[in-house]
């Protein structure tokens, strides 16, 4: 199993920045994708953004104001997010589709973050 834990979530002001970190753990031979979700109290989880081997995406309300990148030497997502806006309120997870090392080989598994809080008053 992939293992993963989120941090650097907080209170900000509107107009702020907050800058996430997420770490894969596990035998990990190479990650393939991480993902930053959100959940808003009463709302369903929303994909956030994306990085893959293909490049970067991003959801609609995000996009030009958020930044999502990796370091595959160090298993490691990152989320910048700039321009911070109340409506950005919500759980935080990251998510992780990694190629691990296992007694039968190479096998994909997915992982998931406990979420981490962030808060934007205004």
């Amino acid at each position: 199993q992939v293992q993963v834990v989120e941090s650097g979530g907080g209170l900000v002001q509107a107009g702020g920045s907050l800058r996430l970190s997420c770490a894969a753990s596990g035998s990990i031979f190479s990650i393939n994708a991480i993902a930053w979700y959100r959940q808003a109290p009463g709302k369903q989880r929303e994909l956030v953004a994306v990085v893959n081997n293909g490049g970067t995406n991003y959801g609609d309300s995000v996009k030009g104001r958020f930044t999502i990148s990796r370091d595959n030497a160090k298993n490691m997502g990152y989320l910048q997010m700039n321009s911070l806006k109340p409506e950005d309120t919500a759980v935080y997870y990251c998510n992780v589709l990694a190629l691990m090392n296992t007694n039968w080989g190479k096998v994909q598994r997915e992982g998931w973050g406990q979420g981490t809080q962030v808060t934007v008053s205004s």
